[in-house]
């Protein structure tokens, strides 16, 4: 089968970070760079507990995207194995169903949960994180039945979204019914991050909710708390024009561009903030938002989250922030700011119960709560990864925002 891979080589790596400065194209369109484009074996079960699954869409994420351009920590570089073929976003049809697998048949739809945890590596007993059903905390990475990884699409055993097979445990495989159809199911699990945040950090009623970011998640963060119907006043500040609209169509009161001059008075009068001036340096905002989403994992917008959020407010990253200076975390201790991380996905309390997130956000879909279809702008078949990777590199150019694969499709049906 044809598949996009990642494999770490120090002279790409030194040659991609170095040349990508300057022709950012070079990280995915270079023979010299880390990204492989090539034929390989179709994943095999591991053993009877797992099945196999035809590709339909695999998306990419902003996580692929830092990793192509070599932006990842290396403190995450234990927990993959190389070379992985990429795409943790995945809707598909299962082929083959092992032996111990029950209540799955060849083609059933399915989306993935892509967290590679205890019960997916074998381990027994189950970490404390895992036994609580936390599975994105689970302490075994890199143990058990598999290479490490993260997720599937950082582990080479399992294959991943950016190719036309993998193979997932039946712990991760979740059947759709017929009101969720192929384009919501590949937006399930990014809508699930952001349903994780806000089902762990939930806004209360009339509390002012900053979301910081446009992209994907940030979008899916005003859908979670939309579709969860959580009364509260959404503000969200985007980037681009059709963020905007998105941000406007999925439930968000007041939408703020970020704009180089106007955006810090805007923000802070819709948040209920005053705008005051040190005697050098950036503005400091006074009041503020109560719980702020922040969505890029980027300095500047680290620096916002912090400084809009009024005193005893909570913050709430999920922009995959990594290494980088220049952050003011002043505010933190003089606010007395609650700042807390979230990934992935999990087992949360909904409606009385422990509910996997991956089946929240279907049961959400099912109901008419909401509809993720319209996020998905772009698709490629895989022999085109230079165009799709340029397409979601370039989002402003190309009002681009959710860009996906269709791995079994070449370029003659598409």
């Amino acid at each position: 089968m044809k598949a996009v891979q990642f494999d770490f080589n120090i002279p790409q790596y030194v040659f991609s970070k170095v040349t990508g400065r300057l022709i950012p194209s070079i990280y995915w369109n270079s023979r010299l760079s880390c990204l492989r484009y090539h034929d390989q074996s179709e994943p095999e079960l591991p053993n009877s507990n797992w099945v196999k699954i035809k590709v339909k869409y695999g998306g990419i994420c902003g996580s692929d995207l830092n990793l192509l351009f070599l932006n990842d920590s290396p403190a995450t570089s234990p927990f993959v194995s190389f070379p992985f073929t990429i795409g943790h976003e995945i809707v598909g049809e299962i082929e083959t169903v092992g032996e111990n697998v029950t209540g799955f048949q060849p083609g059933d739809r399915v989306a993935i949960d892509p967290i590679l945890s205890c019960s997916v590596r074998g381990i027994e007993p189950a970490c404390s994180a895992c036994q609580k059903g936390n599975y994105s905390l689970c302490q075994y990475k890199t143990e058990g039945d598999l290479s490490p990884g993260l997720l599937i699409g950082t582990c080479r055993d399992t294959g991943g979204g950016w190719g036309s097979h993998i193979v997932a445990h039946k712990s991760q495989i979740f059947k759709l019914p017929e009101e969720v159809n192929d384009l919501n199911g590949v937006m399930i699990e990014p809508f699930s991050c952001a349903l994780h945040s806000v089902l762990r950090n939930p806004p209360s009623e009339g509390d002012t909710v900053l979301v910081i970011g446009g992209g994907v998640i940030g979008i899916s963060v005003i859908a979670a708390i939309r579709a969860l119907e959580l009364p509260c006043k959404i503000v969200a500040l985007v980037k681009h024009e059709f963020q905007a609209q998105l941000a406007s169509d999925y439930g968000a009161d007041d939408i703020i561009m970020l704009r180089r001059q106007s955006y810090i008075e805007e923000l802070a009068s819709s948040i209920g903030g005053k705008v005051l001036k040190p005697v050098f340096g950036p503005e400091v905002i006074e009041g503020g938002a109560d719980m702020i989403y922040e969505c890029v994992g980027r300095k500047q917008s680290i620096n916002d989250s912090l400084r809009f959020a009024r005193n005893g407010g909570k913050v709430i990253l999920l922009g995959l922030a990594g290494i980088m200076d220049g952050i003011d975390w002043t505010t933190v201790w003089l606010n007395e700011l609650d700042v807390s991380g979230s990934f992935a996905y999990s087992t949360e309390e909904y409606k009385g119960n422990r509910v996997r997130t991956f089946e929240i956000a279907i049961d959400l879909i099912r109901n008419g709560k909401v509809d993720l279809a319209p996020m998905v702008t772009h698709r490629f078949p895989l022999e085109k990864y230079r165009d799709a990777i340029d397409t979601a590199s370039n989002k402003k150019n190309r009002s681009a925002f959710k860009v996906v694969f269709e791995p079994n499709v070449d370029s003659l049906t598409s």
